[in-house]
């Protein structure tokens, strides 16, 4: 889902800092009829095994500014100086892509607009499920400036209108259908490895931790595959 990229890019460029845009997973999507991937200064976007298409690992760095690009891809490649020997100048990476693996990426790269329906018509399947459960809020485009790939699908759960059914009670009886599912991201401040770390927060994040829960969002779903994932819910809800 696009973040609120005008309000972003206002406090950027209010206080003159840079824009590092995190569009992993966003491949496709668009806000205001621009694609996610073209608002930062720097921006990446993920081909992992779970992305939307996939070079099995890897990703792509994005940019307008030439000597960002230069100086991403010298360090990509070992930083190697230009000499007819090995020599390096400063420390770099063996960060590229194989040819091979680049070679499938492009060619999924035909499909990704199938994809990209493929994971909305999941998304617009869940809100028509669950639009009059009490409780259950499907993750969607907030207006029309907005569009998605759905690359996941998430959904929030209260408990106090549920009828005390929470995120873990879904959670796990998926598991006792073997349904795949998982909570929303760990905010990074509740993560033991920065537990002495400061953080300025209001609670959002946690909220999000504990009554989020991303459901089954594969481009290859099949209709009973989606009706098995509402009926479990609507079971255990009602």
């Amino acid at each position: 889902m696009p973040a609120k990229i005008d309000e972003i890019r206002q406090i950027a460029q209010h206080y003159e800092i840079p824009l590092l845009e995190d569009a992993a997973e966003s491949l496709g999507s668009k806000y205001k009829d621009d694609y996610c991937g073209t608002f930062g200064d720097i921006a990446m976007i993920s081909f992992n095994g779970n992305k939307i298409i996939t070079t099995s690992n890897g990703g792509v760095l994005l940019s307008g500014n030439k000597r960002f690009t230069d100086k991403a891809r010298f360090l990509a490649s070992q930083a190697r100086d230009n000499a007819p020997y090995y020599q390096h100048s400063t420390v770099g990476y063996n960060y590229a892509l194989s040819n091979i693996s680049a070679g499938i990426g492009r060619g999924q790269m035909t499909v990704l607009p199938e994809r990209i329906t493929a994971r909305r018509a999941n998304n617009d399947f869940y809100q028509k499920a669950f639009d009059e459960i009490p409780g259950i809020e499907v993750h969607k485009e907030p207006n029309e400036n907005y569009f998605s790939n759905h690359w996941l699908s998430c959904i929030l759960v209260e408990p106090k209108l549920t009828g005390g059914i929470s995120r873990e009670d879904i959670r796990l009886k998926f598991l006792e259908c073997a349904i795949e599912s998982r909570p929303l991201w760990k905010p990074m401040h509740l993560q033991p490895v920065f537990k002495d770390c400061a953080f300025y927060g209001d609670g959002t994040s946690e909220e999000l931790f504990d009554k989020g829960l991303c459901l089954p969002s594969g481009s290859n779903l099949k209709q009973e595959e989606l009706e098995l994932v509402k009926e479990t819910i609507l079971q255990i809800v009602k």
